[in-house]
């Protein structure tokens, strides 16, 4: 292609005269439209009031729940009392909800998660008590119950990772799901310290409570010196894809991978925020070097579109040790490619059953 006057004036009069928000390209004006108002103007992403993916606020008596309307809720769950290293995941969700710029496009999977689903940000789960970790997932699970007894897909941001068996005991309760785990851990590990109700065990729990299937669950990224906790995994069917694994296997045959062990069934995908490497990701509690980039598990994740993703979480995300909010806002990059595989779950978008 030859540059020359006429191919200039030619953009000059489509382009030229553009006042704001002018977009004409079908594909990017339907999400356009939702940006701009009607004199070219946007709402700037610092200012409001913060949400989870900027989607709207919908408060939720706990009394008298109110979820109707909705496909996707996103909750954010407060509590770190099940950690066995740092603490601080506990102001994961606020961190979350303080990181602008994030969507409300996806250029991969082609849509606009926020804009095609009818979802809200519902706030925080109601909790009894900021002390008892046995108190806190018995609300963890009680809310999530109603979540799912609505009908609704649960999208939750902790919180250290045992929050999650509390949330599968809603997800699972009908029949047991599958599991996408991504993690520098298997988190299979069994009682210690008089409490089942750690972040080194809730995948073990949920399997023994009945709500996750072992041979339909996928640990992938898992590396450290905890390998000898992790015999669970193995005796029960899990499949574990280590970290060291992974480079010669390529992130293409993981994606192969995990789409043949979950199948086209229901399955929940759980995002440990110390999956990444340290160098992308080091505001958590337990760190692990040697692990992927932001770049491949985006990959990993975007590959899963079309499969029955049922529910989601990010967990683990300590700010305060990341001055950078580096890590903050890698996991809520990942909240917001979870929320755009719904979009084409069966179970939750119309392109998905379509």
């Amino acid at each position: 292609m030859t540059w020359d006057d006429k191919k200039l004036n030619a953009l000059r009069a489509k382009y030229a005269g553009d006042k704001g928000g002018e977009v004409r390209d079908p594909k990017f004006r339907r999400v356009a439209e939702h940006i701009f108002s009607p004199d070219g103007t946007r709402s700037a992403p610092y200012a409001g009031v913060p949400t989870l993916l900027d989607a709207p606020f919908r408060h939720v008596d706990p009394r008298n729940p109110d979820l109707s309307g909705l496909q996707v809720a996103m909750v954010g769950v407060p509590m770190d009392l099940g950690v066995t290293n740092r603490t601080g995941a506990r102001f994961g969700p606020r961190a979350l909800r303080a990181i602008e710029r994030i969507g409300p496009y996806n250029h991969v999977l082609d849509c606009a998660p926020v804009h095609e689903l009818k979802v809200a940000d519902i706030g925080d789960v109601p909790m009894r008590s900021r002390y008892s970790l046995d108190m806190c997932h018995e609300d963890i699970a009680e809310w999530f119950g109603k979540i799912v007894g609505a009908g609704i897909a649960p999208l939750a941001v902790g919180g250290d990772h045992s929050i999650t068996q509390s949330i599968l005991k809603a997800v699972g309760a009908k029949a047991p799901v599958g599991l996408v785990h991504i993690d520098a851990h298997c988190d299979t590990g069994g009682p210690f310290d008089q409490s089942k109700f750690h972040h080194g065990g809730p995948f073990r729990n949920a399997v023994l409570d009945g709500v996750l299937d072992p041979t339909r669950t996928i640990q992938i990224g898992i590396r450290g010196a905890a390998e000898y906790l992790w015999e669970f995994s193995y005796d029960s069917g899990m499949t574990v894809i280590h970290a060291e694994e992974m480079p010669a296997m390529g992130m293409a045959a993981i994606v192969e991978k995990a789409r043949a062990v979950v199948g086209d069934q229901p399955f929940y995908l759980s995002f440990d925020i110390d999956s990444l490497d340290p160098a992308f990701a080091p505001g958590t509690g337990t760190p692990e070097v040697g692990g992927p980039s932001t770049r491949e598990i985006l990959e990993l994740i975007r590959g899963l579109k079309g499969l029955a993703i049922c529910g989601g979480d990010v967990v683990e995300v300590a700010p305060q040790y990341d001055s950078t909010t580096n890590t903050a806002h890698a996991g809520a990059q990942m909240l917001f490619e979870i929320l755009s595989l719904m979009v084409f779950s069966p179970l939750v978008g119309k392109k998905g059953a379509n």
